[in-house]
């Protein structure tokens, strides 16, 4: 049998192209779809090739920064934005920098920001 340390450490160190690589391997040769890649694939440390390393974000928070001048018009805005109630909405815009909505699309981000941006707020997507 396999040295099993010896084992975890060469699947920890594999980078996402490999991992890709040994999970077809193992679907086509043996009939084993391993969901256990995708965590390997995550729990590996990002290194070797540089295209792995920039892999694209799918999901950002939109933080509000700052209400600015037009902070009445920003708490309707968040009410409206996020479905919650007046007082929740102004709890928001008090606590500023604080997440308005988190875990959207880069879409949905981009035009909650633009919306907050047009009424005057300061806002960060992450």
């Amino acid at each position: 049998m396999a040295d099993v340390k010896a084992l975890g450490d060469q699947l920890v160190e594999l980078t996402v192209k490999e991992v890709n690589e040994l999970a077809e391997y193992l679907k086509e040769e043996h009939g084993i779809e391993p969901a256990a890649a995708a965590a390997v694939a995550v729990a590996a440390p990002a290194g070797g090739e540089g295209g792995d390393a920039g892999a694209e974000q799918t999901e950002f928070d939109v933080i509000l920064k700052s209400p600015g001048g037009a902070k009445l018009a920003i708490v309707k805005l968040v009410k409206e934005l996020t479905g919650l109630g007046l007082k929740e909405a102004k709890e928001i815009v008090d606590s500023a920098p604080k997440a308005i909505k988190e875990g959207v699309s880069k879409d949905e981000a981009e035009g909650l920001k633009k919306q907050l941006e047009e009424a005057g707020a300061e806002v960060e997507l992450k």
